[in-house]
């Protein structure tokens, strides 16, 4: 932190950030974050594992099974996504105008101008 505060607070609003989204927060979070995966990691040594396969008893094989399997969904949804993605206009009436084109102060949807 560079002393002033700046780093607290948010420069569009001014008002004081979260704190996981202040600067000097990312290294203490990957820290931590490396920390408790070689504490999980590492009690593997001391627990009795009872695989079904014999993959499955090889050091860290969950860990990285996990990590090989959160890989594979994010990268089947990043192909999945260019198929059912839409144009950024796609909730803008045909016209392009933001309101439809209606009169101002003309209802918008229904029930909004009835009695």
């Amino acid at each position: 932190m560079n002393g002033d505060g700046a780093s607290m607070n948010d420069p569009a609003t001014g008002a004081r950030r979260h704190w996981l989204y202040r600067p000097e927060s990312i290294p203490k979070l990957w820290t931590w974050g490396a920390g408790l995966l070689a504490v999980t990691v590492a009690a593997e040594i001391f627990t009795d594992l009872h695989p079904h396969f014999g993959f499955a008893a090889w050091f860290a094989f969950n860990a990285i099974y996990g990590f090989a399997s959160c890989m594979v969904m994010v990268l089947f949804a990043k192909w999945l996504g260019n198929f059912v993605k839409r144009a950024d206009s796609y909730y803008e009436p045909a016209d392009g105008t933001p309101d439809g084109g209606a009169a101002p102060g003309a209802p918008h949807g229904p029930g909004e101008g009835a009695p």
